[in-house]
């Protein structure tokens, strides 16, 4: 016999408890928000903004969204860290997070 599992997610309005129709995401004073808000709560909040992001410029990009990626990422440098952290004497596992001890050991070498 087959089994069919589904899942059911529904958003309830941060404001006033209803049933949310989405999340509004939006940004202010440099900090990045996201609300989830009723059909009728969504059409308040658009409307309180309106007269302000019509004056307002758009900004192309953030600073959040050009984050460089991190060297200790790249997958052959974390296999040569392990190997090298082995082969001198450390302990680390397989995988998951590399102790920032082994990290810098192996940069000063």
């Amino acid at each position: 016999m087959a089994k069919k599992v589904q899942t059911l997610v529904e958003y309830t309005d941060d404001l006033d408890g209803s049933k949310a129709e989405g999340t509004v995401s939006f940004a202010f004073d440099g900090a990045s928000y996201e609300i989830d808000l009723s059909r009728k709560n969504t059409a308040a909040f658009t409307k309180a903004l309106k007269p302000y992001v019509e004056a307002a410029r758009k900004v192309r990009g953030t600073r959040s969204a050009a984050r460089p990626a991190r060297a200790t990422n790249n997958k052959e440098r974390l296999q040569s860290i392990r190997a090298w952290a082995r082969d001198n004497g450390y302990e680390v596992s397989d995988r998951g997070r590399i102790p920032s001890a082994v990290i810098e050991a192996f940069n000063a070498k």
